[in-house]
């Protein structure tokens, strides 16, 4: 029979309440709504306000290329559409007269309305992760995250009622 134990600190070891870096008055409280809003109102603000400076550009970034790509598909989709509808028209000849055939032009015009609309989700996506890393920063913002941590493998003997078991404890050591 194997068993494991999952051991945290000892009584001795630093506190939850002491592992907290708290402010030293109300008025310099890290608001967690104050960090949401911001980034919901202008991405990268609330990684600004949680100085999270180096997310920014990443935010950015992301949200600047799938916008840049939004455009760009929706011009392509026009373009097609467009010429599709001076065929179906028949008031002139477009740009892809020889080119493409009916069918493949509503083809693209399809593809490339796809490709835009998949810009403009994964757009909203980096959006929503962005208030949500900002809102798990702010969270996070006054606890101790420092590199001094430790784990440790060790045998143990497990109390069980009448008996003991041999088993396999892990410590983990999060004092600061």
């Amino acid at each position: 029979m194997a068993s494991f134990q999952l051991s945290g600190q000892n009584n001795d070891s630093l506190s939850y309440e002491d592992s907290r870096k708290e402010p030293l008055d109300s008025s310099q409280l890290h608001s967690v709504s104050r960090a949401t809003w911001l980034s919901t109102l202008l991405p990268g603000a609330g990684q600004a306000y949680n100085g999270k400076y180096w997310k920014m550009p990443i935010i950015y970034g992301g949200i600047g290329a799938c916008a840049y790509f939004a455009i760009d598909n929706h011009r392509l989709y026009r373009q097609y559409l467009d010429a599709f509808l001076i065929r179906a028209d028949s008031s002139g000849v477009d740009q892809y007269q020889g080119i493409y055939s009916d069918r493949q032009l509503v083809e693209l015009q399809n593809i490339y309305r796809d490709w835009r609309d998949l810009s403009l989700i994964i757009g909203a996506a980096i959006w929503a992760l962005n208030v949500v890393d900002a809102h798990v920063d702010a969270h996070l913002f006054y606890y101790n995250v420092n590199e001094d941590l430790s784990f440790n493998l060790e045998p143990r003997i497990i109390p069980m009622g009448n008996f003991s078991a041999v088993g396999i404890g892990l410590k983990i050591n999060l004092d600061p």
